[in-house]
């Protein structure tokens, strides 16, 4: 479709859904999670084992065929922690999995299809067990991953710092800098100062951003009607 052909009180019944299975489905896999859950097709979304905790705004966005993930895993005493700061943001495809810990900070931003795990699963030699291909991955505040990056074991990722796409960060990364590459490394150095805008700025009066979110969805709807919309559904055409 060209355009999305739904009317206001059909978009809002739909938000209503999402919002009533988020809180139905999803919220019970956190140990703790905080005010202002926002996701986008939950049922895409797969919380699974134990130590999940997030804090408050967290937006979880998924899409048919871009599953988003957190995962923990159990082996014998020890099972994995993810544990995310406020204001997280986390695009469709990304899959988040934790044999011991990750930890996520404020403010940080993961664009669509990024990989964090703090294991290799598998010994070099023994493929039938992890061993000790473990250590704990610590993503700092305000960082930005881009598209398809992926976060491997033992990796520490300095406050502010970007993440170029498809990156892949073996090793640690300071803070306000750019890195990019397989493996990753620092391209460009960013200045400490900022000034840095980050995203907790967006929910400082969370009444405020709900009312200008409803007032951009009846404009973009205000010229659409029930039937144009179901005859848009059922015989579609290019002006759709």
């Amino acid at each position: 479709m060209r355009r999305d052909n739904r009317p206001y009180f059909v978009r809002r019944i739909l938000i209503g859904w999402v919002r009533f299975y988020a809180r139905r489905f999803l919220v019970p896999g956190f140990d703790a999670i905080g005010p202002g859950l926002d996701v986008t097709s939950p049922w895409n979304i797969e919380l699974w084992g134990a130590g999940i905790s997030a804090g408050s705004n967290l937006h979880l966005h998924a899409s048919n065929g871009n599953f988003v993930r957190l995962a923990t895993w159990r082996t014998g005493d020890r099972e994995g922690r993810i544990i995310i700061g406020d204001h997280v943001l986390i695009s469709p495809g990304t899959h988040i999995v934790a044999s011991e810990e990750i930890r996520i900070g404020s403010n940080t931003m993961m664009a669509s299809g990024c990989y964090i795990s703090d294991s290799d699963w598998h010994d070099t030699y023994d493929r039938t067990a992890e061993r000790d291909k473990h250590r704990p991955v610590h993503i700092g505040d305000n960082v930005w991953l881009g598209v398809r990056a992926i976060v491997c074991k033992g990796v520490t990722i300095g406050d502010n710092s970007i993440i170029g796409a498809g990156a892949v960060v073996t090793r640690d990364i300071p803070a306000n800098c750019i890195a990019a590459g397989n493996p990753a490394r620092v391209v460009r150095e960013l200045d400490p100062a900022g000034p840095f805008r980050k995203r907790g700025s967006l929910f400082a009066e969370p009444e405020k951003l709900e009312r200008d979110m409803d007032n951009l969805t009846r404009y973009l709807a205000r010229d659409n009607t029930f039937f144009g919309w179901l005859r848009s559904v059922l015989a579609p055409t290019r002006s759709d």
